[in-house]
Formats: structure tokens, sequence, C-alpha cells
């Protein structure tokens, strides 16, 4: 059970423990089926509800996505994580993503509608203040979700150069620099009023992205410029077959290392969606759907290799893995793990 440089794989697993999730839990892998088997979990940090590795792997990042708003660092040399250092203040509430650019995290502040960056020190242990806070202006039609700014995600684009912000409250994605560790706004995409943009994924090829809205059942496919930096739609897809039955919010969207597939997650209908992806990146196809194996998909991950896929089922408290059929892009049930309120997985 170990990767080609003889360590161990391992999953962490994300978790809110205001709804009684264990903290992050650590899992190893069996490469050869993908199967989970919990091996710790630590719980010193609130609601550790989304986590990031650093490049070299050493290093887990999670947000604690709390009113006060703070993002953590631990060492994952063994098997069970230790915090590097107290949680730093993020400057913005309620964060729920975060990722590694240019020596800083990122972290999207649902909240407080904000994204904030903080120096990553040598050994990988945090700044003890953001060294800046980018607050987003404006909202949306939809009269609860969309009065304010709700930054749901950031991420660095293909290149490494920008990062990009994902805004549910205001039906947008803005890209951003990072210089110096200051963001400052670069450009700001405008999507369909009420679509409620959750989170983005990038084509393998760096020319298009994929961003899931969860207020509309859809995927709207946008051509990336990494070299100007400049987003734009061109086309928008449902996930779901037929009209949706009662509450449908989809939430996790990843692509296939190959580009050929993309799947989504989609809360209350408990669904993973498969959609083929045309030869220029631009044509989405609903393949179909298949059971989440639980209930409340929070994210959805896949191996880098492309054949295993987890589901992380918040409702139900578990973490489901899948083998991706390479020709269909299915995905057929593996396995499960009990995780008490699960909200991410990160292979590392």
């Amino acid at each position: 059970m170990a990767d080609d440089g003889g360590r161990r794989q391992r999953a962490f697993i994300g978790s809110f423990t205001a709804a009684g999730g264990l903290g992050v839990l650590t899992a190893e892998v069996d490469p050869d089926s993908g199967a989970l088997t919990v091996l710790s979990a630590v719980d010193d940090v609130p609601d550790p509800s989304y986590l990031a590795l650093a490049a070299a792997g050493d290093v887990l990042y999670a947000v604690s996505e709390t009113a006060e708003g703070a993002v953590a660092a631990y060492r994952v040399h063994g098997d069970r994580p230790e915090l590097t250092g107290p949680p730093t203040p993020t400057g913005g509430s309620g964060p729920t993503h975060l990722s590694v650019l240019d020596g800083h995290v990122l972290t999207a502040d649902y909240g407080s509608g904000s994204v904030s960056a903080v120096a990553v020190r040598p050994g990988g242990a945090l700044a003890p203040a953001a060294s800046s806070v980018l607050r987003h202006t404006g909202s949306g039609p939809h009269a609860q979700r969309q009065r304010d700014p709700h930054a749901h995600q950031v991420q660095p684009d293909p290149t490494g150069r920008w990062a990009v912000s994902v805004d549910l409250g205001t039906d947008s994605v803005r890209v951003c620099a990072l210089d110096g560790g200051e963001l400052t706004l670069h450009r700001e995409t405008a999507l369909r009023p009420g679509s409620g943009p959750r989170h983005l994924a990038f084509h393998p090829g760096g020319e298009h992205a994929y961003v899931l809205n969860e207020l509309a059942p859809t995927v709207t496919v946008c051509r990336w410029n990494g070299a100007q930096g400049s987003l734009r739609p061109v086309g928008e897809t449902s996930v779901l077959s037929g009209a949706p039955d009662g509450d449908a919010y989809p939430s996790g969207i990843v692509v296939a290392p190959d580009g050929r597939f993309v799947w989504t997650a989609t809360r209350g209908r408990d669904t993973i969606s498969v959609l083929g992806v045309d030869t220029a990146g631009e044509g989405l196809t609903l393949v179909g759907e298949v059971s989440c194996g639980g209930v409340w998909p929070r994210a959805l991950t896949l191996d880098p290799s492309g054949r295993f896929l987890y589901a992380a089922n918040e409702r139900s408290g578990d973490v489901t893995w899948f083998d991706v059929d390479p020709d269909t892009g299915v995905p057929h049930r593996g396995g499960s793990i009990a995780a008490p309120a699960a909200s991410c997985v990160v292979l590392g």
C-alpha cells in the first residue's frame, strides 16, 4: 500500500465538528481498490471543513469555518497530523475553501464575501496574520442567498499566475493578482444572474474552465486565457436529468486528467452526474447520474490517475469511493467508511 516512492498513500478528510465531526481524519488508501482505512482523527481546530496540501505533501492546511475565520497548518510526516502553531485569523468570516499560491495560503471567506492571503513561513508554518484581505462587492437576484457577496472558492489558474475566486452571492468569477502578498482585482466576469456559482475546475488543457452553479443546477463552460487572465462564458449545461424534484444544490466538480469527463455532485438529489466533454473542451453532454452512496454530498475528489472518485457525504456521515469506468466515465461504488459530518477529501 505504497506510492511509487515507497510512502503510504493517504487521504485527509475534513469535517464539521459543530455537527459531530471528528475534525481532520487521516486514512490509508489502498492503491489497488481505492479503499480507505482510518488511521487517526485530530479535533484541535473547530470545523476544518476544507483542506489543501502543500506541493511537497508534507504540510496540510485547513480552514476553520467559523464566524471568526481562521486557517491552520499541520505537519503530516506520520499518521497523525500535528499543528505547527495556533491558527491564523483570515480577516474574514466563514472560510469555506483554501489553496496554495506563490508562498501564500489563500482562503475564500463565504460569510464576509472576501478572499484572504496568509504568508507561509519556511517549513510550512503560517504567519500570525493575513497579509491581504480583498473584499468583494455586489449582490444577485436570489432574495435569501444573494443579498451580499459570498466567496465560495479560490484557487490558482493553470499557469500559477492568477488567483481565481468564485462568488455565489454576486454571480461572478474574479481574477486576482498576488503581488508580494497583496491581492488586487484584475478582472471580474459576470455569469447568468441567479445562477449562484459555487466551484470552478479547469480542463487539463488549460484553456477552459467549468463553473458549477449551486442555485441553478448547471455547469457554465468558459474559455480561459491565462496570458490575459480572462474568462469568457460560452455555454451552460444542466447537471441533472429532467427537472429537479425538490431541493437540488450542486456542490463539487472535478475533471478527468485526460479531459474527457466532468463529474459533479448534487445535494438533495444525492447523486453524482457524469458529463462527457467534446474534443474542443466546450461541449458538455450529460451521460447519466449515479447515487453518491450517502446523503448530502458536499465535495468530490478524483485521484490523480482518474480511476477512483471519492464523495464526502456530509449528512449521512461517510466517505464513499467509486471505481470509474475509463470508457464511459460512470462511477461504480466500491465501499465507504464512517466519517461524521464529512465535508472534503484530499489525497496525498
